[in-house]
């Protein structure tokens, strides 16, 4: 289950959207985000649906692998599901005694489904198909502009993709630790909730020194190579935007088009 989170995670390729400029990337991504929110529909929820789909293709990352993400909110998307068909008041479609299935909450269920999952495969295209340094960069380079409010653009963009970068590790560290522990006789899966999170604690307590010591080696490296910041920092590839970053805009707006057009319709 753990290896099945791919946000953070980055899949190497040479297509378009990976040659991208990551601050187009990152907009891109943010107002795909937004606009799933203002969505009223499901054929607007289908137009988002063949966006992305086709995004995913022109990457050249499996589809398989990026919907293997969602397997790790199976029980989020499960609970919100269930409480929108139980909790949405109208026309009942069954009941039995408190528990009530209205037309409108299953309808409000598939929705919220449907939207959650987008959001999730829509927010781990940009890390499969952005380098962790480029991420970085791009990050900064938007939050720049902040530096006149004293806000720290390069350290809060190495922050973030420093958290980024290290979900997976962690991850693969944690996955270690459950086997190990496993080995030793440690069960996590049986008994009530109580016991299951009592059987944790032999999990918790090795990863967070796990945690703790890649934090202090990353530090290090970090002093031993001279990092003082942004101040003065040169990068090796320039960014620039080019003619794949103009076509992207151009079918960004033609999909907000598309989708405004179905929302006043609707």
């Amino acid at each position: 289950m753990l290896r099945d989170i791919t946000l953070g995670q980055y899949f190497p390729g040479e297509s378009p959207i990976h040659r991208l400029d990551p601050r187009t990337k990152i907009i891109a991504t943010m107002i795909y985000l937004l606009s799933l929110f203002f969505v009223n529909s499901f054929a607007g929820f289908g137009v988002a649906l063949i966006f992305l789909a086709i995004c995913v293709k022109i990457s050249g990352v499996p589809m398989k692998f990026m919907l293997k993400g969602l397997k790790t909110i199976f029980l989020i998307v499960i609970f919100t599901f269930l409480l929108n068909v139980f909790m949405t008041p109208g026309t009942v479609l069954w009941s039995f005694g408190f528990l009530r299935v209205t037309r409108e909450g299953l309808y409000t269920g598939v929705f919220m489904v449907v939207r959650l999952a987008l959001l999730i495969v829509g927010s781990s295209l940009l890390t499969l198909a952005t380098k962790p340094i480029s991420l970085t960069d791009g990050i900064e380079a938007l939050l720049r502009p902040l530096q006149r409010f004293g806000v720290p653009a390069h350290e809060v963009a190495m922050m973030m993709s420093i958290a980024l970068r290290f979900i997976p590790t962690l991850l693969d560290e944690t996955d270690k630790i459950m086997k190990a522990q496993m080995a030793r006789g440690a069960d996590f899966e049986s008994g009530n909730l109580l016991q299951r999170a009592k059987s944790l604690i032999p999990l918790l307590v090795p990863l967070f020194i796990s945690a703790f010591r890649i934090a202090v080696e990353l530090a290090m490296a970090m002093e031993a190579r001279c990092y003082r910041g942004g101040e003065n920092r040169t990068r090796l590839h320039p960014m620039a935007y080019g003619k794949g970053d103009r076509v992207a805009a151009v079918v960004l707006v033609i999909y907000l088009l598309i989708l405004a057009g179905l929302r006043f319709i609707m």
